[in-house]
């Protein structure tokens, strides 16, 4: 068993890896990780997404964070933004260098990647 002061250094020691579980900011990314999810790539996915909030000093504003199944298998991995007073952006098929670009034009700089969206449309076979 460790002590109470060793157990607090690892949390320290970890804590940029996993502060992003906590509700710390503006804006929430949501990383399905289901069976589904998880089969299609989306460890490599949520990954990249701590890796890269963290390295951009995001850290503050952006909480990243996993969920079961959203829901739409077939376009896996699932990435789910929002932002407070916007519209949820659902990514879909992401990859890691995805992801990368994700923090880097939208979480970083607000422009949305319309190309890896999926809307309502495309959803129902429009």
């Amino acid at each position: 068993m460790k002590s109470l002061a060793e157990l607090q250094a690892i949390r320290e020691k970890m804590k940029d890896k996993v502060v992003l579980r906590e509700d710390s900011g503006d804006i929430r990314v949501v990383v399905g990780m289901a069976t589904c999810g998880i089969a299609a790539g989306a460890r490599p996915v949520l990954n990249t997404f701590v890796e890269e909030v963290n390295n951009h000093g995001l850290a503050s504003k952006v909480t990243v964070s996993q969920t079961g199944c959203i829901g739409i298998c077939q376009f896996e991995p699932v990435v789910e933004v929002y932002e407070a007073g916007k519209e949820k952006v659902t990514y879909v098929r992401m990859t890691a260098e995805k992801a990368k670009e994700v923090v880097e034009k939208h979480l970083k700089s607000g422009k949305v990647i319309a190309e890896y969206t999926i809307t309502n449309d495309r959803l129902i076979g429009g």
